[in-house]
């Protein structure tokens, strides 16, 4: 299929609903671009921080995605100073590219046992290292897996706005807002 056949990016609404089912196939597809979308941050500094998490929910109604991740992961300390971030993705087999700009509340101890409890054991090898995630050691190895429902923490993303860009034999660019009811508006690309 080539750009210039995506009849959805030809209207807000048909544009907006696109880049949520490929949210949700994220979620549920492996292999689909928006699985691994890029989180990023503003650390203690201010220095922008970007890596690629796992999309592990996506919810058009509330507007929220969800991402789960080590406790003691610096993204962690950096949403809480300043609990705002943007996802970003690309698509590279519709063309297009989501920059999703979020608040971000983070769940820990108890608020996190219904999903403890329904991963797998190798995905709970994800969550708890000895020394802690981002320690300095002596060799790429030099780490142990100590799994603990209590250094899971999921990061919820209520979106704010969304910008969605469309690159086909005509680009098309559209900004969609919470305060607006998700009307969304085209701006130029």
């Amino acid at each position: 299929m080539t750009p210039e056949t995506h009849e959805w990016a030809q209207s807000l609404d048909t544009l907006h609903d696109q880049a949520w089912k490929r949210l949700a196939r994220g979620v549920a597809d492996r292999r689909a671009p928006c699985r691994h979308p890029t989180l990023a941050t503003v650390d203690a500094e201010g220095t922008p921080q970007a890596r690629t998490v796992v999309l592990r929910a996506a919810d058009p109604k509330a507007a929220r995605l969800r991402v789960y991740t080590d406790r003691h992961a610096d993204k962690v300390d950096e949403v809480q100073l300043t609990p705002k971030a943007t996802v970003h993705v690309w698509d590279n087999v519709a063309h297009l590219q989501l920059r999703l700009i979020a608040s971000v509340e983070v769940l820990i101890g108890p608020a996190v046992e219904p999903v403890w409890a329904q991963l797998s054991d190798h995905a709970r090898q994800c969550y708890g290292f000895s020394p802690a995630s981002g320690s300095a050691i002596d060799d790429g190895l030099a780490y142990d897996k100590q799994p603990s429902a209590d250094s899971l923490a999921v990061l919820e993303l209520t979106l704010q706005h969304m910008e969605v860009l469309h690159l086909g034999h005509r680009h098309r660019r559209a900004r969609f807002s919470r305060s607006d009811g998700w009307s969304g508006q085209w701006v130029t690309p």
